[in-house]
């Protein structure tokens, strides 16, 4: 009886002394300083390819330098530099039945050259039907094999308007892509009814642009082979439409928040110094234009050798459970979730599985090249993406944060991340996705 009492009185010491460095380590003052500087103005909104961009992956750097951190094996520093393709319109060029169309009332898919044409004898011509719904008219045109002209019915105003931002803004992609024969071009031109004739033009500028994942590690001890990796994502939207003063995106909680928290997780885990594993802490680049760096990130890696993945996107406020809660994204397709709410058996923090599954979140965030690919790998958040006012807005700054919020979270993170970060627990994997 009396060597239980005392096992229990040294199982507690220990709870409370982890207790003490997590506070000690992970402070609100620490955090602050890390989120307000990847959000502030200086950093321009982080978009990818932007000078802001070039400042935050900088910053990062300097962080991983003060932590201790190794570069990944094989490389010589902390940037994870690789190359794409930007396409960006300079001009468009529509006529139907010998009339000039206004370029307002025309968007044009598909460009991955620097001159595309096409007309009725090399295109067909079709019209949305106004009783269906847009969205999936639209996303079915986008995937046809012929070229295309769509016309828009007027109904459809608002949807063209919210699509033409997106279509407008340059196109990233793969050498492969670029100038690729079996290419397709869709021209969508909104208020034209019927068409016997037309010619569309459009002239770009192809360039090869510069991307950098940030990422290191700390490498393991007995089982140094065996991989979890933390990420979060640092690119954002960069300049938006001046709206009242103001058009800079910066990404305060998309994703300031998850990669604040990364850089955090990697200072508690290096000054702790007992991990059986090897972890790997990353900022990804040009999550908000495909998923680029987590892509490049995947590629480099074993998958079969990644035991886990903690991808942290959006933590900044109270999640729909209220205090004290995140959610996973995929709680079901591994025991992921469940091996960290055992770790935080006794305290008040609470993951639950995604609320939001007609989101398909688990793969619209940087952890679903990995789990494609059979790692748990998952994505823990707080956001309330249904009814967030200020996601995707040049309102998502500091002062809309709850450091608090994201303080808990991290440090709940840190706590339940344990046993797979020193090898007594291995997630189970998830179904490969078929290629």
């Amino acid at each position: 009886m009396k060597k239980i009492f005392l096992f229990t009185l040294v199982g507690l010491a220990g709870l409370q002394l982890r207790a003490q460095n997590i506070d000690k380590i992970i402070t609100k003052e620490y955090t602050d300083h890390l989120i307000k500087t990847l959000s502030s103005d200086e950093m321009q909104g982080r978009a990818t390819f932007s000078p802001g961009i070039d400042k935050a992956a900088t910053f990062i750097e300097t962080e991983f330098k003060k932590i201790g951190l190794k570069p990944l094996t094989g490389a010589t520093g902390f940037r994870q530099s690789f190359y794409k393709y930007q396409i960006k319109k300079l001009s468009t060029s529509v006529k139907i039945d010998g009339k000039e169309i206004d370029p307002v009332s025309v968007m044009i898919a598909g460009v991955t050259t620097e001159s595309v044409s096409i007309n009725k004898g090399n295109a067909e011509i079709i019209k949305l039907d106004v009783n269906k719904p847009f969205v999936e008219q639209f996303r079915a045109s986008l995937t046809s094999k012929k070229n295309q002209l769509v016309l828009v019915d007027a109904k459809f105003a608002e949807n063209f308007k919210r699509y033409k931002n997106y279509i407008d803004r340059p196109a990233t992609l793969d050498e492969k892509d670029v100038n690729a024969a079996e290419t397709a071009t869709q021209v969508f031109v909104l208020g034209v009814d019927a068409a016997s004739d037309f010619s569309a033009e459009a002239k770009s500028k192809v360039d090869k642009m510069p991307l950098f994942n940030v990422a290191g590690m700390i490498p393991g001890k007995s089982k140094a082979k065996e991989l979890v990796v933390f990420s979060g994502h640092y690119d954002h939207l960069g300049i938006l439409k001046n709206t009242e003063g103001d058009s800079i995106a910066n990404g305060a909680d998309d994703d300031a928040s998850g990669t604040t928290a990364m850089i955090a997780l990697a200072k508690y885990y290096k000054t702790l110094n007992n991990n059986e594993r090897t972890l790997i802490f990353v900022a990804f680049t040009a999550e908000e234009i495909g998923g680029f760096g987590a892509r490049y990130f995947s590629e480099k890696l074993n998958p079969d050798e990644v035991v886990a993945m903690f991808n942290i996107e959006m933590i900044g406020k109270d999640s729909k459970f209220g205090k004290n809660s995140a959610f996973i994204t995929g709680y079901d397709k591994s025991d992921f979730g469940k091996i960290l709410q055992k770790n935080l058996a006794g305290t008040e923090f609470t993951f639950y599985p995604d609320p939001y599954p007609q989101q398909n979140l688990f793969y619209r965030s940087d952890n679903a090249t990995l789990a494609a690919l059979g790692v748990p790998a998952h994505t823990i958040s707080t956001d309330q993406i249904d009814v967030d006012k200020f996601y995707h807005t040049i309102k998502d700054e500091y002062s809309t944060l709850d450091v608090e919020n994201i303080l808990s979270t991290i440090k709940a993170i840190a706590k339940s991340a344990i046993t797979i970060v020193n090898g007594k627990d291995t997630p189970t994997r998830i179904p490969k996705l078929k290629q």
